[in-house]
């Protein structure tokens, strides 16, 4: 392949763009197995992972599509898993079996790649200037980001094949300017909605259920109430890490030093930025306020896309209509940096840009137009970043402090078996007293939700061990410090008596009632109604939730209440002061919707963005049906056997991953392995 590409002219071809599912497989880089590998690294391991038609999807393919995902996100930090982000190891793992599907079709209809077509692609991304490709450079890349030339070269050749096969799949495909015009309308239309959940747990709170009518239902139901494992009542000593810390005294010296170890990107306080800020009073001025923002806009960037301080904060002070700002030369007023819970915020883009890099286009963000600058980077002083040193380290050496402390109350705990004195001996150093150490849980088996502990698996392990009374536990990591358990009584497996199970039993009832009655509810509500006025009232009055929703657009949830296809169809089809003529069902809820206001779409906007518009719907469509067309030939496959995941596998890898920390969690280190 390399003589190839060496050999061929550079040339020029038109690159096929504007559609997701290809986007995604190129984020994909597939390697061919290498028979009779050893035990090695996961992404090196040849393992096979699932077979598509007899094509392997090995270990180390997966172990580098999710290791790269991961690398995609770090910059949000590491306390966030894959999973957090919506990449499960099973939606990887259809990823690369999508491939494999894509790539035999593509063969089987005559559409692989050529070695002339990989090679004129590759021209395509690595020729210099001139059209020459350094053979040597190209190695150097490839080997170093893909692991290997013929490895790329795969990739690059499925790359191609599912391009073609996509061009054939949707050639058919057409738009009409109609269909496009009327999306166009459902997206930019507003609509201002007051609008009503009803939903069981609102309606169940207010069914009163007789006690004989209860009992008469556990008596009907008594098996699936069983406890199937013992039930165990642990008491325990805690050891309060928030309250050990209290106690420790941590110098303006012991604070420096941790300051001066900080990496330089770690004493960033953030970026300066600055705004310039157009409001939009109403939608028909929309239009001539993005205009002013987009001359702006091409007056800061000039030919160099970038601005200084001083030409930004002129334009500011005499266009910028946020007077808070305006008055400073657009500066904000502390620096920006990258909230990893707010990956789409205003502010936090311009973090990505150059300083001095004026954004390109006007950024549309709540009721007004905005143009970022972005400025240099702010270093935190000392005092600035004392009082995050001052948590963090008061938090190891707390958890240090606190470790030590629960080995010592451990040790004194499985001498005496007496909770009271080792806590009577302990509590000074604890900075608690002996009662805010001596807890006790009520009788709880595997899965439940322990009073001040939380479902945690760690303290199920603790206390796993505990079959005789007066058995003592290893120290256990909980929320807020350490456990060390001690079992008290035990209930076997039994099925528990009526008063046992009584409130599990009435939530079960009242549950089962309120859904039987919760569409009729709904039916009532809206019968009671004239307009969108009354449903405040007539709601309360069921005891059912009420909201508003301002410039409510179809497909975002409409506030609390979600989002379905069946609710917007309900909603566009409106007109002002009416409501909804049926409940529309969300989830498990029925929602009744009034409209208030509707402010239509810009048809202006359509005519100006009309060609943008076509291209894109298209695109849609023909993702769609390719999506479609590749599922059933998916189905085919599964239905005849083609596809086989071993499921074994894939459960040691999820096992072998790291797990992100609970967010929310005090970011305790972990301890070393004694």
């Amino acid at each position: 392949m390399l003589k190839q590409l060496s050999r061929l002219e550079r040339s020029r071809k038109l690159v096929i763009v504007g559609f997701a599912f290809l986007m995604a497989l190129s984020l994909i880089v597939f390697f061919a197995p290498r028979p009779g590998a050893s035990s090695v690294e996961p992404t090196k391991s040849e393992e096979v992972l699932a077979k598509v038609n007899g094509d392997e999807v090995t270990v180390g393919q997966f172990a580098l599509q999710r290791e790269s995902i991961q690398q995609r996100f770090s910059q949000y930090g590491s306390q966030i898993s894959l999973a957090q982000m919506g990449f499960s190891d099973q939606r990887i793992l259809d990823g690369l079996v999508q491939q494999r599907i894509v790539a035999q079709e593509a063969a089987r209809l005559g559409l692989s790649a050529s070695d002339a077509e990989v090679a004129e692609d590759i021209r395509h991304q690595f020729a210099d200037p001139a059209g020459n490709v350094d053979i040597a450079r190209y190695k150097e890349v490839v080997n170093s980001r893909y692991g290997g030339v013929e490895r790329f070269e795969a990739a690059e050749r499925d790359r191609i094949s599912g391009e073609k096969l996509r061009a054939l799949v949707t050639a058919g495909v057409r738009v009409s300017e109609d269909e496009v015009r009327e999306q166009f309308k459902r997206k930019e239309t507003f609509f201002d909605v007051t609008y009503v959940t009803v939903s069981a747990d609102k309606l169940a709170a207010k069914i009163d259920v007789p006690d004989a009518d209860l009992r008469s239902y556990y008596d009907q139901h008594r098996e699936q109430y069983k406890i199937q494992v013992p039930q165990k009542k642990i008491r325990y000593l805690f050891i309060d890490l928030a309250k050990v810390g209290e106690k420790l005294q941590i110098s303006d010296k012991d604070l420096r030093a941790e300051y001066d170890k900080l990496a330089p990107s770690n004493k960033m306080a953030g970026v300066k930025v600055q705004q310039i800020v157009l409001k939009v009073a109403r939608k028909d001025l929309e239009a001539p306020v993005e205009q002013k923002t987009k001359d702006l806009i091409a007056k800061l960037r000039g030919t160099t896309g970038q601005a200084t301080e001083q030409a930004f904060a002129e334009l500011a002070r005499g266009n910028s209509e946020d007077p808070a700002t305006a008055k400073t030369g657009g500066f904000l007023p502390r620096p920006v940096k990258k909230n990893p819970n707010k990956i789409d915020a205003l502010y936090e883009r311009a973090v990505d840009m150059q300083p001095g890099d004026v954004t390109d286009v006007p950024i549309k963000y709540g009721s007004a137009y905005y143009i970022l600058r972005r400025g240099e980077e702010v270093q935190k002083t000392f005092e600035e970043a004392k009082p995050e040193l001052l948590a963090s380290l008061r938090n190891r050496r707390a958890y240090a402090a606190a470790a030590k402390l629960a080995e010592r109350a451990q040790a004194r705990f499985k001498e005496t078996k007496d909770a009271q004195k080792v806590a009577q001996e302990l509590a000074a150093e604890a900075n608690m007293s002996p009662a805010e150490m001596i807890k006790e849980t009520p009788y709880i088996k595997p899965g439940d939700d322990v009073p001040n502990i939380g479902n945690s698996q760690q303290f199920e392990d603790g206390i796993a061990p505990l079959d005789n009374i007066n058995d003592i536990g290893e120290r256990t990591s909980i929320k807020g410090g350490f456990a060390i358990p001690m079992l008290v009584d035990k209930k076997e497996p039994r099925i528990p008596d009526f008063e046992e199970v009584k409130d599990k039993v009435a939530k079960v009832v009242r549950d089962e009632r309120a859904h039987a009655q919760l569409e009729q509810k709904a039916k009532e509500l809206i019968a009671s109604v004239k307009g969108p006025g009354d449903l405040k009232a007539a709601a309360e009055q069921m005891g059912f939730d009420v909201a508003t929703e301002v410039d409510y657009k179809l497909n975002a949830p409409l506030g609390k209440a979600g989002t379905s296809p069946e609710l917007d169809e309900a909603i566009y089809a409106l007109k002002v002061g009416e409501v909804t003529k049926t409940p529309a069902k969300v989830g498990d809820n029925w929602v009744i919707a009034g409209l208030t206001k509707t402010v239509p779409a810009d048809l202006t906007k359509f005519a100006s963005q009309r060609s943008e518009l076509m291209k894109s719907a298209l695109a849609e469509q023909q993702g769609l049906v390719f999506e479609g067309y590749i599922g059933a030939v998916r189905d085919k496959f599964q239905r005849e056997g083609r596809i086989k995941v071993y499921q074994d596998v894939l459960a040691r890898l999820q096992e072998a991953e790291p797990a992100a920390l609970p967010r929310g969690m005090p970011n305790f280190p972990i301890p070393p392995s004694q």
